[in-house]
């Protein structure tokens, strides 16, 4: 590795720098590209999941090659109040699936696992072991880290892959089920019929403090499940926690993240959903800029994606106003109130809400009512004008 250049260095293997390498190499399979990522496979323990209105054609196009599990038929929430089933098609997609698509689809000399970086640099990196990689372009892709200039929740969820012993019977996901005791947070459990015979159950919480109890969790599926009459074998889990941003100065968080002149993108980028934590069509419309403009030198691309990074922050602004009041305005036992209100909205709002692009009439009416708060506090809300729950700087 010493001493050889090459164009581009992807630091970072998950979903942002895996697709941002699979974007580039597609684009411009002349380019020498290095996918550096610390674990030994791509997308290390995780399950993403959007809806096919999430993306555009050439979003879907990049995803293609990837084996998913797709349902066609809806999915559907259920809440103390009330129970709908929407039309909106899903799509899922594991990491075992997305490390050997990286692998079958990539240049074999890009793939570098088991490869920590401890210095990134404009002009390349250092690795744990010594070793440097010389590069046109730098491209950091690494996780969400903490930051005083960020304020906000936490996401806390523990997921099982379940094998059941009978069929379970279940046709299509369960995006919401709020129908469980609220614990001191907004709770609800996420299911996946991944086959016949095969579920993914997860035990999802916005929590007012980033902690994970294993046991703790582990009984509350084992009741679910019990409750719901699944019963067989565990092949798998995951656990996380994921930030969900509600407000803080971006540009200190941006300067915080280091010199300029790297591209910086993913969550540590700043590129997901207040909200939802959700990063998958953030990082699919990155992978696709980020190709589009390759053959430019590495600090004008920095710069662009700068602009992106800020233009984002800027258009998900809403998105961190529902978060200060979820978090702020409501009790945590009656959190659940304020999505049982958001899902009898009509479905293409509910869509372009997942999808991160409301329109003026869509934050009115998710805003306006009570709950959660009547129409003039929305629209004082939504101009930023004399409301308590502005408090973010954005430039």
């Amino acid at each position: 590795m010493n001493g050889r250049a090459i164009d581009m260095a992807i630091v970072g293997g998950g979903l942002a720098g895996g697709l941002a390498a699979l974007a580039v190499s597609n684009g411009h399979p002349q380019m020498r590209i290095a996918l550096v990522e610390a674990g030994d496979a791509f997308g290390g323990n995780h399950r993403w999941s959007w809806f096919t209105s999430d993306l555009d054609d050439d979003g879907a196009a990049l995803l293609a090659p990837f084996a998913k599990t797709e349902w066609d038929a809806g999915y559907d929430v259920f809440f103390p109040g009330h129970e709908r089933r929407l039309g909106s098609t899903y799509r899922s997609l594991a990491s075992r699936d997305f490390d050997a698509t990286l692998r079958r689809a990539l240049p074999q000399d890009a793939i570098r696992t088991n490869s920590r970086a401890v210095e990134i640099r404009p002009d390349g990196i250092t690795l744990e072991n010594g070793a440097s990689l010389a590069a046109r372009i730098v491209v950091d892709c690494r996780d969400f880290e903490p930051s005083t200039h960020l304020r906000g929740g936490w996401q806390v969820f523990m997921g099982r892959h379940l094998r059941t012993d009978t069929p379970h019977g279940l046709a299509c996901p369960i995006v919401m089920d709020a129908r469980v005791r609220q614990h001191d947070a907004y709770r609800f459990v996420y299911t996946l019929p991944l086959s016949a015979n095969e579920l993914f159950v997860e035990d999802t919480y916005y929590a007012d403090a980033p902690v994970l109890d294993r046991d703790v969790l582990s009984e509350r599926i084992d009741r679910y499940c019990q409750a719901m009459g699944w019963r067989g074998n565990t092949l798998g889990g995951e656990t996380g926690i994921l930030p969900v941003i509600t407000g803080g100065d971006f540009t200190a968080y941006r300067r915080s993240l280091g010199q300029a002149g790297i591209v910086r993108a993913g969550a540590r980028g700043g590129f997901t959903h207040p909200l939802t934590s959700y990063t998958l069509p953030f990082a699919v419309a990155n992978a696709l800029a980020l190709a589009r403009v390759a053959d430019r030198p590495g600090p004008q691309i920095a710069a662009l994606f700068e602009k992106r990074a800020h233009d984002h922050w800027r258009a998900t602004r809403f998105y961190r106003r529902l978060g200060r009041m979820l978090f702020d305005a409501a009790k945590p036992e009656e959190r659940y109130r304020v999505f049982e209100r958001f899902y009898r909205l009509r479905e293409p709002l509910v869509e372009r809400f997942y999808a991160g692009r409301p329109t003026l009439a869509d934050k009115l009416r998710i805003l306006s009512g009570k709950p959660p708060v009547a129409v003039t506090a929305a629209i004082r809300a939504l101009l930023g004008k004399g409301n308590p729950l502005v408090h973010e700087r954005s430039q």
